[in-house]
């Protein structure tokens, strides 16, 4: 087993486990989509949330050449992965099972209340990016620490200003959109 390998597998049970994550609250949303208040911005919210732990998964792939692996580097990629988990686990409602009330199931106020947490963790994640990307993958520091910078500055935006949630996810889909072309 290489060493690749060998971090890889800590780094795939916790994309792993953000995907479960991710999928299980879809599923349980689909069993009370009676009593949910559906808003198309959360849901493209959580579909860029899932573009970026795939991305992470298939970037993982290029670092399969890479030699010289120090603690810190295994850290920051334990970091990476452990913010977009945080980005998947509140990126949608859950279902409380609380009959009496379904104010959980608001898919605007969820992400302009707790989805902001969500935001945050992508902040996050996007603030260690350029260790990856300039450290690891050896590529451009301009370019890296330049497209990180945007999407911090969006999920910042989120943070900041959640009544502007509607814009700001059309604008984070095309941006997820970018990242997975210049990365694919």
């Amino acid at each position: 087993m290489t060493q690749h390998e060998y971090m890889f597998v800590a780094i795939s049970i916790v994309l792993g486990l953000a995907l479960t994550r991710l999928l299980g609250q879809v599923g349980g949303l689909i069993r009370a989509h009676r009593r949910i208040n559906f808003h198309w911005a959360t849901a493209v919210w959580a579909f860029c949330i899932l573009i970026f732990i795939l991305q992470m998964w298939w970037a993982g792939w290029e670092l399969r050449d890479f030699q010289d692996w120090t603690i810190v580097d295994f850290f920051f990629l334990v970091a990476g992965t452990v913010f977009v988990y945080g980005a998947a686990e509140l990126a949608l409602p859950v279902e409380d099972y609380d009959v009496a009330s379904d104010k959980e199931l608001d898919f605007l106020s969820h992400s302009q209340s707790l989805g902001r947490i969500s935001a945050a963790s992508m902040l996050a994640y996007f603030a260690v990016g350029p260790y990856f990307n300039i450290r690891l993958l050896g590529n451009d520091p301009l370019y890296s620490v330049m497209l990180a910078g945007v999407g911090a500055l969006l999920m910042l935006w989120v943070v900041l200003r959640p009544n502007n949630f509607s814009v700001i996810s059309i604008v984070f889909a095309l941006y997820a959109a970018l990242v997975l072309y210049l990365t694919a």
